[in-house]
């Protein structure tokens, strides 16, 4: 029997971009953080207190950015969710009522008003601040908690500027140990966006390891010996695992992948969309912008049906399909495993990672497959769930390789980040990012407005550096948006740097900067210094 003869590292990437608009009781994109901790991070967080209540052993390593941990963490924006919440327990309840003459619609709607009532007491539970359930299950020794650029930036477009490469990874690594009393051994390098040098950086900071797109280690040179299934080290001594291509396609493939059953809820209906504006008009935006709701009441049903002929979902044919695709999961791992145990001399390490937002947001039942792919791992006992971490203490001795440039999404290198859509940014946060290593170096002993006035500078500059802006300009949803967070955070740069340089300071909008884009009330602008 096959006992332990290889390894699953599930990497999840939980990540939004920084979005806070106290200036405003109803914005839009604030939805987008309330959305994902009712559908992503409240459920992972039920099936985490679930496991060990099971007392089912496993890791699972998770990548938290700096700018969703301090959302998580902000008060208002906690208030602003528990009113969010109470709003669809209310329309929930109202559905109930709806639905009554319709059982199956019905049972739905009291699916829902169950999952948003158990959202509201673990948030409650955790006195409203989610960080410290992800704090509770890394003390546990199930979560292994690793970091991301401060504000997601795109790396490799920014390595003509080292010191704001430095920046990204030092405010990331300071926001982290803040929140959760350690320094991360790992980093999820933004879009797995790598080029060669950075691993330089990430070794003064003492990150031990990142992954890769499967690209990012095969094309590595020399070649690596065990291709994606072992780490290499960069040559400075940080180590690269590569993503296994097998377990990502029945992820994330649209074809292969099992989000795609027909049996699955359809993200794309809503009643939010499906109802009359009279009915719903309490539940959207106040200018009755229609948006989605979370209360979904179809199924995906086959791929050629149109939205409005979708068939009526069944959770429980659904979550039937969740327990069947974990084990599939699971069994095409340990066929890996076996296949790769006659051919290499260490045990296999499989590296499965994915957005945290695939499981919940866009894929329902993604969590509860999480759950039963775990419990499935504890009853086979044929592979082990580990971290990188855990891995290189295994295995400290690895191929030293030299990566290439490269990312995730589209193509691999570059292209999503760098477009005719959203090629116009670079020139003006390359000249931000030179203007802000110019004032940290000159000025080393600044009074006590003028070191405000700098450290708002380098918050602005972070905020504009967000990969976030350049993704949705490429793909074409809230471009309107995008395009403005990044005008608005270059415009406050270069607003301040020339307030700095002409000694004339305006104490009362920095405090108004200050108290709007309040992110890393620790920051320290030195870090752009190059002395």
């Amino acid at each position: 029997m096959l006992k332990d003869k290889g390894y699953l590292s599930l990497v999840l990437h939980a990540h939004l971009p920084f979005v806070r608009h106290p200036e405003h009781e109803d914005f839009l994109e604030e939805r987008w953080l309330y959305e994902a901790i009712t559908e992503t991070y409240i459920p992972l967080i039920s099936h985490f207190e679930k496991l060990h209540k099971e007392k089912i052993d496993y890791r699972l390593t998770l990548s938290l950015s700096p700018t969703l941990i301090t959302m998580l963490a902000d008060p208002l924006l906690q208030q602003r969710y528990i009113e969010y919440l109470n709003q669809l327990l209310e329309l929930a309840s109202k559905e109930l009522k709806r639905t009554q003459g319709q059982p199956k619609l019905n049972q739905i709607a009291n699916m829902y008003l169950f999952k948003f009532q158990q959202a509201k007491d673990i948030f409650s539970k955790y006195k409203n601040n989610l960080v410290a359930a992800f704090k509770k299950f890394q003390e546990l020794g199930y979560l292994e908690l690793i970091t991301c650029g401060a504000t997601h930036g795109y790396l490799p477009l920014m390595q003509e500027n080292p010191e704001s490469v430095r920046a990204q990874i030092e405010f990331a690594i300071k926001n982290h140990k803040k929140h959760f009393g350690q320094k991360p051994s790992g980093i999820w390098l933004p879009e797995c966006g790598y080029y060669p040098g950075l691993d330089e950086i990430l070794n003064e900071y003492d990150i031990r390891f990142f992954v890769l797109d499967t690209h990012g280690v095969l094309y590595a040179k020399p070649q690596p010996k065990y291709g994606v299934f072992a780490p290499i080290y960069t040559p400075s001594g940080v180590a690269a695992f590569g993503r296994d291509n097998d377990s990502a396609k029945q992820v994330w493939s649209a074809d292969e992948g099992y989000p795609g059953d027909h049996d699955y809820r359809e993200y794309y209906r809503d009643i939010g969309f499906d109802l009359p504006l009279d009915y719903i008009q309490s539940y959207i935006h106040e200018e009755n912008v229609r948006i989605n709701t979370g209360i979904k009441y179809y199924k995906i049903t086959d791929d050629d049906c149109k939205l409005e002929d979708k068939e009526i979902y069944n959770p429980k044919f659904a979550f039937k399909k969740i327990k069947s695709h974990a084990a599939d999961f699971i069994s095409k791992r340990i066929e890996q495993v076996e296949y790769l145990d006659e051919l290499i001399d260490r045990k296999p390490m499989i590296v499965a990672p994915y957005d945290a937002e695939l499981f919940g947001h866009w894929w329902y039942e993604g969590p509860s497959f999480l759950y039963h792919v775990i419990k499935e791992v504890a009853n086979e006992g044929k592979i082990e769930l580990i971290s990188p971490i855990d891995y290189l203490e295994e295995y400290p001795e690895n191929q030293v390789c030299q990566p290439p440039l490269c990312s995730w999404g589209a193509n691999g290198y570059n292209d999503v980040w760098l477009n005719d859509n959203n090629d116009w940014i670079y020139r003006h946060l390359h000249q931000a990012a030179d203007k802000m290593t110019e004032i940290a170096t000159e000025i080393s002993d600044p009074n006590s407005l003028v070191k405000r006035a700098l450290n708002q500078a380098a918050r602005e500059l972070l905020l504009a550096q967000s990969s976030d802006w350049a993704f949705i300009m490429k793909t074409g949803t809230m471009v309107e948006y995008a395009v403005k967070r990044t005008k608005f955070h270059i415009n406050n740069f270069f607003n301040l740097y020339n307030q700095i340089k002409t000694s004339s300071i305006d104490e009362g909008w920095v405090e108004e900067l200050e108290n709007k884009n309040n992110i890393f009330p620790e920051i320290d602008y030195r870090v752009y210094s190059k002395q």
